[in-house]
Formats: structure tokens, sequence, C-alpha cells
């Protein structure tokens, strides 16, 4: 494929933005090439500015739940914008949209929307440290909660080191108080948490970990997280951006049958709009203001365009709430094409798969956390993604990303898919 549009918006981008993006992982700096610029979308795909089509699997990241340009959610915020875009005071739609929400999620009872979330996440941090006067967090290598300082933080010298910042900008005085453990290892948790007594705050991750391609959580790693928190007085938060109403109605937690202490969300919630938000008891919920003291705040939190779009999501997934199924379907179906293809290829791979969400790894090591995750990061993957997308079959630009499959994908678009991927498989072993 020739990307002479693409290439050329992209030159021009790099001279006002940084990188010439507005998110890193747009860049294709781990793939290498020139990203690819998006013009229009509908259904399962999209075309990019020099008119090529492509099957879509990352759905904006995960939002995008029935497919782009979605007909309820696009006439919800068309008939919010013609009544103003914007008031920074409160509207019905708030309270519609945080009580159809608190009804779908076990176990909480109120809920703030904030803009992002990143933003959802930070805050979340901040009520767990206000709520139990304790400082400190655990967080897990590969898991990502956004940008904020606190999680910026990588891995010190063994399982009870502090970490240390792995951005410019993030100071010590931060990484101090953030504690970094490996996913799917409950025992280097509990040495932290011994290392540490009475000092930690909350425990954060995500349930089902996206952020280094799609991996679950081994058996009694989530159940054991539970009885640690309860145990020791550290409040369990699972980051649900990517999980929340993807993976059933009522998220990981429903699924995995497991109650967290807060959740955050992002992405569905919002419809495909900027929306994030986090949630928990009542009681927990009191200490955040102006009820209570732990601050937080937002010129646009509750706006009115994006309240709209998450209720015409949400409204759409209680009158169909079918279309869980239909998704595991459909990406069990692409597992199998997937895995067919690479056993006659000969190549080293692992395919995991959670609900909506999978990835693929070239390694013949089992995918269980970041360190056995970064061993598919080599040129196989580099090589299988471009040439994906040389087939019209756009994927995440990076190693450490779970695709999200999106209803409007047809059996024939996952045909497609597995014809593709099993011509790019042969080249790459020849």
């Amino acid at each position: 494929m020739r990307y002479e549009r693409s290439s050329a918006l992209f030159r021009e981008a790099c001279r006002v933005l940084p990188g010439g993006v507005n998110s890193p992982v747009r860049a294709f700096k781990a793939v290498g090439g020139t990203p690819v610029f998006v013009k229009e979308a509908a259904g399962a795909g999209f075309t990019d500015e020099d008119g090529h089509n492509y099957i879509d699997y990352i759905a904006s990241w995960g939002p995008l739940l029935f497919g782009h340009a979605f007909p309820p959610v696009l006439e919800a915020v068309v008939a919010q914008a013609r009544k103003g875009t914007s008031f920074g005071m409160p509207t019905a739609l708030e309270t519609q949209l945080a009580e159809l929400a608190v009804s779908m999620v076990p176990n909480i009872d109120k809920i703030r929307f904030v803009n992002s979330g990143t933003e959802a996440c930070m805050s979340a941090i901040r009520l767990a440290r206000g709520y139990t006067g304790r400082e400190k967090i655990i967080k897990f290598a590969g898991c990502y909660h956004g940008h904020a300082d606190a999680f910026l933080i990588q891995a010190g010298s063994g399982a009870v080191t502090f970490g240390s910042p792995n951005s410019p900008g993030v100071t010590q005085g931060t990484a101090k108080d953030t504690l970094l453990a490996n996913y799917n290892d409950l025992d280097g948790v509990r040495r932290l948490v011994e290392a540490n007594p009475g000092q930690i705050a909350a425990i954060i991750l995500e349930p089902v970990a996206g952020n280094m391609g799609c991996v679950p959580p081994v058996e009694g790693f989530i159940e054991g997280l539970r009885k640690l928190c309860t145990a020791e007085g550290i409040l369990l938060i699972f980051d649900e951006v990517m999980t929340g109403f993807r993976l059933a109605r009522g998220g990981a937690q429903e699924v995995l049958g497991i109650a967290a202490d807060m959740v955050a969300f992002g992405k569905v919630i919002g419809g495909g709009l900027p929306v994030g938000a986090f949630a928990a008891s009542a009681e927990i919920m009191a200490h955040l203001a102006p009820e209570g003291p732990v601050y937080q705040a937002g010129t646009l939190s509750g706006n009115p365009l994006a309240m709209s779009a998450g209720l015409a999501m949400l409204r759409q997934i209680e009158s169909d709430p079918e279309v869980f199924d239909r998704l595991s379907e459909k990406t069990a179906y692409l597992h199998q094409g997937l895995e067919e293809a690479l056993k006659q290829s000969g190549l080293p791979y692992q395919v995991n798969r959670f609900g909506s969400m999978i990835s693929v790894h070239f390694t013949a090591t089992p995918v269980r956390d970041f360190a056995t995750s970064a061993l598919g990061n080599n040129p196989y993957f580099k090589q299988y993604f471009h040439g994906m997308l040389e087939g019209g079959v756009y994927l995440p630009p990076s190693a450490f990303e779970s695709y999200f499959l999106n209803d409007a994908l047809s059996y024939a678009d996952l045909d497609q898919t597995v014809a593709v991927a099993a011509s790019v498989f042969r080249k790459m072993r020849a």
C-alpha cells in the first residue's frame, strides 16, 4: 500500500505536535514506519486518508463495543449538542448515567465522573490514601493506570524495595510511595505487605491485564489479593478502564466473582467520548469533596455530550445483554483461526484471550506477566504488524497491547483476518 497522504500529514503534525501525535503509541515507534491517519469510520472498520479500508481491532482502544459510529450514540450526542455542549453546572444526565452504572456494577453505591482513565485512577488512589490514612500503594509491572506520577514507576533491585521513576519529571519522593509487584505473583505481594506493615493504602491492578497484551489472572491470584487486603485493611482497587462494561454488564467483578473496594472506569462508560469514573461504597465515597475532605474537581467532568454518549451505550448494553456472549464467541473463533495458522507456520507463539480481549505473542513461553510478555516484543511482532496492515487489518501497533473486538465484526471479517494472518505467518517463516 502507498501512504502518501498519511506520510504528508504526519510530517505536518511533527511540526506542531511532539512526535506528531497526542498519545505516544500512535507514533508507531514500537513497530517502525509512518502512522496511518484515519479519515472516517463505520461499523467494524475505518478508511485512512489514502483511501485504504481496514478491519479494526483496537475499537478506539476498547470503548466502541458496538463498532464505529454506532447510531444510538451518534443520535444521542447530536441531540444533546443542539441543546448545548457544556454548562459547568449539574444536569439530569449525570444522575441518570450514575444510577444506571451503579445498578449494573456489583459492590458500588456512588460514582464520580471525570474526563479520562488516568484521572479516574489518580483520583481513586488519592481517595484511598485519604480514607485509610496511609501513603503507600502497590501496583504491578505491566499494568498501566494512566500517566499520573504515582503510576510511572519501574522496579527497584528486589521484591521489597521501592520503585524508581521511569519518566523524567516524576520525583523520587513520589516514587518512594509506590511499590512494584509482578502480576500473578501473590507471594511477591505478600512480601511487600510484610515489609511495609500498616503503611499500604491500596493495591491497584487491572483484574484482566490489557497493557502487556491480554494477560488473564491465574487461578487464586485475585482471590488471594482480596483475602490479603481484607486482612490488612488495604483497599483493593480494580482498574476497569478496559474491562468495565466490556467483559460483562458488571465488568471483571462480575466475571471473576471478586468484590473490589474501589473501581475505576473509562472507555465503554463514555461511549467513545472522553469519560472516566471511579466508584466505591457510600462509606468510602463520603470522604470525597464536597461531602468529605479529599479534594477532586474538574471543569468538564460530567460534560453533557459525554454523559449522553455513555448513557446511550449503557442503555444499549442493558437492552442487549447477549452482546457479551456474541463478542466472546467471535473472539474464540478468531483465536482458533489464528492458532491453527500459527501451528502450521512453525513460529513460536502464545495466544492469550479473555472475553473480547485477545493478543498474539511470538514466544514459546506462556505469557503470564510483564517479563514473559516482553519475550514476544521481537522482530517477529513488527513483521506481523506491518504484514497485517498491508493486508487491511489494523492491530495495536505494540506487542504490549490487547486487541479489542467489537460487535460489528462479522464472521466474514474474522475469516478475512485469519486468511491475511496465515499469509503473513508463511512469509515470516520463509
